[in-house]
């Protein structure tokens, strides 16, 4: 299982390598990751009008960060996570495909926990209502392995 780790590791492929190695023939390999190239000015502002002020997260760091810098949220944010060395979901996928037979692909909530008052429920509305992006990619797959 890989919880919202492979955005953040230095190389993507070889680290999929090892767990694709390292997995039981038959085993299933379950990742929750963040697709970060879909939280665009929308979804962005859609969770900072949800901060709570008094226990600052990452998304208070990202905010701050932004006004302060003078840019467009889509200048600002693809030179931060970029800078931090993120893969972005869609790298994550292409690497997964390579090694892996998918067995479910879904996207879904991510920012909820991070939010002052609001649910999973409540962020699915609101990505079913077209008003956010859904940032949460949930994969599920099998080792491709010659018989």
């Amino acid at each position: 299982m890989a919880s919202t780790s492979l955005h953040h590791v230095s190389d993507l492929d070889t680290v999929v390598d090892l767990i694709n190695q390292r997995l039981d023939r038959g085993g299933l390999l379950v990742v929750m990751e963040w697709a970060w190239e879909r939280f665009d000015e929308s979804t962005a502002r859609w969770c900072f009008d949800r901060l709570a002020d008094d226990e600052p997260n990452w998304l208070h760091r990202r905010r701050d960060e932004w006004l302060t810098s003078g840019q467009s949220w889509d200048v600002y944010f693809d030179h931060w996570a970029r800078t931090e060395g993120l893969h972005t979901g869609q790298d994550i996928l292409r690497s997964l495909a390579t090694r892996f037979d998918t067995r479910l692909l879904a996207e879904g909530t991510f920012l909820f926990p991070d939010l002052d008052g609001v649910s999973a429920a409540d962020e699915q509305a609101a990505i079913d209502s077209g008003r956010i992006q859904a940032t949460c990619i949930r994969y599920v797959g099998r080792p491709k392995r010659a018989d």
